[in-house]
């Protein structure tokens, strides 16, 4: 399952629907609005099945953070870029599937993504 951070504006969440890719939104159909970040939210990823978690919050892109039952996707772009960023990643050949973004913490840009896997010592990177 996907899941949207709160700090994800309704008209990119809009485009998303529009382009039929599926996801709960914090505050809206999953949790509740204005949950403390990683005191409130990690804890309500571990009772989710396998949820990749998109954020515009820099504290989620940190490498102790990686879990295997959860992915988190740090989204450093604009707000109204967020949308399409969340589209690129899920189209991204490493991380396409569900059991391909299990265990990461990434981060994605305009010039590619970076990551952190479970039981890498190194962060990863990857161009578009």
């Amino acid at each position: 399952m996907n899941v949207l951070d709160e700090n994800i504006i309704a008209p990119e969440r809009e485009r998303l629907r529009e382009w039929r890719i599926h996801f709960r939104y914090i505050g809206g159909e999953v949790g509740h609005r204005g949950m403390k970040d990683r005191e409130e939210i990690i804890p309500l990823l571990h009772a989710i099945r396998q949820p990749t978690f998109f954020t515009r919050d820099q504290g989620f892109y940190s490498s102790i953070l990686r879990h295997p039952g959860y992915c988190l996707v740090y989204l450093d772009v604009e707000a109204d870029e967020t949308a399409d960023s969340v589209r690129q990643f899920l189209r991204c050949q490493l991380f396409r599937t569900r059991s391909q973004r299990m265990g990461k913490v990434a981060r994605v840009r305009h010039s590619g993504i970076s990551y952190w896997q479970r039981h890498e010592r190194d962060e990863q990177m990857v161009s578009w």
